[in-house]
């Protein structure tokens, strides 16, 4: 019976695509299912025989901690070089859109806290 060893929901292709290669260099057999067309499912990475769950597991642990050194060590080097996306850079490249995304945050909060507002004055 199948197991599911990675919900896809937040994950990126490219990551997706590690994983499978991952467990093709392993010899374990997986198949991949899609997200659904109404974001009822987000889609996963099934492993075909539960007797592989717990080597994949395994491979899975140690391939998300290299991964997340590598992401790290990438986002540090973007940081000093100055090519990572930050607020401030992000403002001056689409300085209408940060300012209309504020506004809907500050719109969004004030909804939320006008009733307990209204009750206490």
């Amino acid at each position: 019976m199948a197991k599911l060893l990675l919900n896809l929901r937040n994950v990126g292709e490219d990551e997706s695509r590690e994983v499978g290669e991952l467990l093709d260099r392993n010899a374990i057999a997986w198949y991949r299912t899609e997200p659904s067309p109404w974001g009822i499912s987000h889609g996963g990475i099934w492993l075909r025989d539960n007797d592989d769950h717990p080597r994949a597991k395994a491979l899975m642990a140690t391939y998300q901690a290299e991964r997340g050194q590598r992401v790290r060590a990438e986002r540090e080097a973007a940081l000093r070089d100055g090519s990572a996306e930050t607020f401030g850079s992000l403002l001056r490249q689409r300085p209408l859109y940060v300012v209309v995304v504020l506004l809907g945050m500050v719109a969004a909060a004030a909804l939320v806290l006008l009733p307990f507002m209204l009750l206490r004055g």
